[in-house]
Formats: structure tokens, sequence, C-alpha cells
């Protein structure tokens, strides 16, 4: 609808919340229309849900039903930053068509708002960036409401499930999907899969098809989902599975060391870190970063990668020229 015309309906929705009723004459004059158009903007709003009674006739009207009224927003200053924020996030996360939603969303507020509230809505919008990592390709926005549903209701699915390139076809799965959540830059939804028998995870942008199934299912009390994402992600197999342990405690070794992709184990003198990593050298240097002293459990490959970093930092200090890398 463009812009003239949604103004339009929204200023026959507001003629409407002010008289009990109003005639389709006085309706057209007031929003410089005919009466067929009238009719057009009727039909709208009740597409939109709300109950219209309509008078038919030369001298007809129309009022809203006896007693229903749009319920009223209002917000307090924190409310409109928290909704400005969560509006400014879900435009960055990589919803696909969800942008021009949120920003009609932002909109409406911006309407409905007192001065003061409305104001800090705008100060965030303007002023205040927020560092998402955003996926390679949109996500599914249908795909996601869909799954939350299931999972709130304990509706079982069938995906058709994208193998990872170059990895084989598509298989179709079973689902019971416990929750659905955004990490790393992409959407994952986790639960029981049937065809593996187990807890698996799922990308929402690798779902071709998602279907809702008649059985029910029981979700898991206290199932954290972030959780269950970030000890899958660290755990799925890589050529290299690296074991250090380092003489700091947990918060520092979580603040500062392999992002959030290790896995933690505190000990009595150290915390244990291990992680799966294709890249010793990009091990190396995220040892290198830490505030404390480490040693390695395994592999010895990374052992051997630490000196030659060292090697490299060493020749930097003293002003010599770098080594070229090795040929893989």
């Amino acid at each position: 609808m463009p812009r003239s015309s949604a103004n339009r309906l929204l200023a026959a929705l507001e003629l409407l919340q002010g008289q009990r009723r109003v005639s389709g004459a006085a309706l057209a004059a007031a929003l410089a229309v005919d009466r067929r158009t009238v009719r057009r903007y009727i039909s709208a709003l009740e597409e939109m849900g709300i109950p219209i009674v309509a008078e038919r006739g030369r001298d007809g009207g129309y009022a809203l039903v006896q007693g229903y009224k749009l319920p009223p927003m209002m917000f307090s200053t924190d409310e409109a930053v928290a909704l400005s924020l969560g509006l400014r996030a879900a435009r960055q996360i990589g919803l696909g068509d969800i942008a021009p939603a949120a920003a009609s969303a932002q909109a409406k507020l911006d309407r409905v708002m007192p001065e003061q509230p409305r104001q800090q809505a705008a100060a965030i919008h303007d002023a205040v960036a927020l560092d998402l990592s955003r996926p390679a390709s949109g996500d599914r926005p249908a795909f996601l409401a869909e799954l939350a549903q299931a999972a709130r209701l304990g509706q079982r699915v069938q995906l058709r499930y994208a193998a990872a390139a170059a990895r084989g076809p598509s298989t179709v799965r079973t689902l019971d999907p416990y929750g659905v959540a955004y990490r790393g830059g992409k959407w994952y939804v986790a639960g029981h899969c049937h065809l593996r028998r187990g807890l698996r995870s799922f990308r929402l942008d690798r779902i071709e098809r998602l279907v809702p199934l008649p059985e029910r299912f029981a979700r898991p009390a206290g199932f954290d989902v972030l959780d269950y994402l970030k000890q899958a992600i660290a755990e799925l197999p890589r050529a290299h599975a690296v074991e250090v342990r380092l003489h700091c405690d947990e918060a520092t070794a979580r603040n500062t060391l392999f992002g959030e992709i290790a896995l933690l184990e505190t000990g009595q003198a150290w915390v244990t870190a291990r992680v799966q990593a294709d890249d010793l050298a990009w091990v190396a240097r995220e040892l290198a970063r830490l505030p404390c002293r480490f040693q390695v459990v395994r592999p010895v490959a990374l052992q051997e990668a630490l000196r030659r970093l060292a090697g490299e930092l060493r020749r930097a200090a003293a002003g010599r020229p770098l080594s070229r890398p090795r040929d893989r």
C-alpha cells in the first residue's frame, strides 16, 4: 500500500475510534477520497482483525464493534530504549525480509510514543551501533517463526536438510525441536533427531522444507539451547584435538582464549581448555595472547607451531624480515 494510502488508512481508524458512528460520506470527505475507496479502506481494516459494523445504503456508515478498543501503547523511557535496541538488532542479524518489518514497527512506535521516549528511541537509531556478525546468506524468517512455535507447543516437525557443500544429497529428518538460537552469525534449531536418535543441531539456512507433524513431544525441563550449541560446535571433529592447561582462572580464560569455541574445565591449580582446530598456527597465536602461563598437553605439533611463532616474534622485534610461510 502506498505511503499516502497507509496514512489515510490510519486516519480512518482514528476517526472510527473517536466517534460512535461515522457516515461513509463523512469518511470520504475527511480522507479526500471517493466512497469506493472508503469501502476499500474498511475492508483492509477488517482484514487486519479490526471488527467494524457497516450499515449499507446511501446514508450508511461505519462503527467499531461496541466495546472494542485498540490497546493503548504507553512506554517508559527504559522500555522505549529496550524496544529500539531490539528492533535495531533484528535488522542486523540476518533475518532477510524481517528488516523492513522491523523498520515499520519502529515507525509505528515513533507515532505513538510521548516526546521523551521518542527522542530516546531516535538517539538509539542515530548514535548506537551494534557489532553483530551477519551470516553469508539470509535465513528464512518463516522457518524461524514456525520452529519457535513448534518448540513452544511441543510439536514434531519434518524437515529436508541440505548437506554441507559437496558432501552428498539432502536428507529428510524428523525432529522434536527444543529451541532456536542465534550463534556465530547463524541461526540454529536444536532438538531430538529421530534419524540419528539423539540431540542434534541444524542451521536454518540449510533447511529446504519444513512440515509440521501431528505428533507431540515433551521438551526436557531446563534445556538450554545456547549451552548445547556451544558444546556441540566446540566438539565438531577437526584436524587437531587441542588440550592446554592454563594457569589462570576460568573467567580470564573465557574472556581471552579462542573466542567462545573452547570447552573449559576448572581444576585445582589450572583450567583445562579443549578445542578442535584445523590450523595449529591460529591456535598458537591465540595462546600467545594469554596473560598467564600455559602448558600444551596435546598435540605435540602445537609445540612446534608455538616455537615457529616465537621465532617470528623475535625477528619482528629485532626489525628483521619475517620468513615466508611454508607451502601447505
